[in-house]
Order: C-alpha cells, then structure tokens, then sequence
C-alpha cells in the first residue's frame, strides 16, 4: 500500500489516479484537514508514503476556487509534520506537471523494487470510505 499525504491542491488525488492506473495501490489521505497527526498511520500502515506539498500560488493556479492563504496553508503543514518527517518521498508539486509528479514517483517506486499489478487498478474509495465492498445487513 502506497500512501499520499500533502496539503490542499498539491495533486494527491491525480497522483493516486495515476498510480493505479500504473498497477499500484495507492490511497490519498486528507489529512490536511484533520487533527489527528497520524492519521496516515490509521487502516493499514503503509509500505511507502508520499508527501506532496506545494506553494500558495500554484495552489491558486491549480484550484481557482481556493479561498485559503498563507496562514491556512501553514496550519496545513503543522498538521501534517508527522507525516513529512515520516515520508520516503517528498515532492513541491508546485511549478511541476502531473506527469513530472509521476514520474519521479515513478522511478522511485521502481528503485525500491515495489511490486504492482499488471494492470490498472480500481479507483481508490474516497477517503474515509470503506476499503472493501460494502454488504447490507
């Protein structure tokens, strides 16, 4: 299991898309927007995580509709230290491309040899959602 964290608009959902579709199994968590400082650690500790950060400005270049500043984007980033210090990959998404994204989170994946399907994966649950199928009961 592949986890990525970072803050608002750094392209966590396009990398985890991207993933799958590489075969990888890979989940974005909105921790961002919690207080709990290891929530990336909740339901199933990850082989490898990823941090994905950016700048106000390319966070106002991705999402037009952004309504935060410099000070939300800080609180962002107090609330997922635990993560950054913990991540094997840490990436500033900002003045990249999602392909650049990729790639180099590509060709680290490849480095640690981590095994992935053959094929492309089902979209990830959304965050919070249960991992597996749902049954009524």
């Amino acid at each position: 299991m592949i986890k990525v964290v970072g803050v608002s608009a750094s392209g966590k959902s396009t990398l985890v898309q991207a993933l799958r579709a590489a075969g990888y199994n890979a989940r974005s968590v909105s921790q961002e927007h919690s207080h709990m400082a290891t929530l990336w650690k909740q339901f199933n500790v990850p082989r490898v995580l990823i941090y994905l950060d950016s700048t106000i400005l390319a966070q106002m270049q991705r999402r037009p509709d952004v309504s935060w500043d410099s000070a939300t984007l800080l609180v962002e980033r107090e609330k997922l230290q635990d993560a950054y210090c913990e991540a094997d990959l840490r990436i500033n998404s900002a003045g990249l491309s999602n392909v650049a994204v990729l790639w180099v989170t590509l060709a680290f994946l490849r480095s640690r040899r981590l095994r992935h399907a053959a094929g492309p994966l089902p979209p990830a649950t959304a965050t919070g959602a249960p991992a597996g199928p749902r049954t009524r009961l």
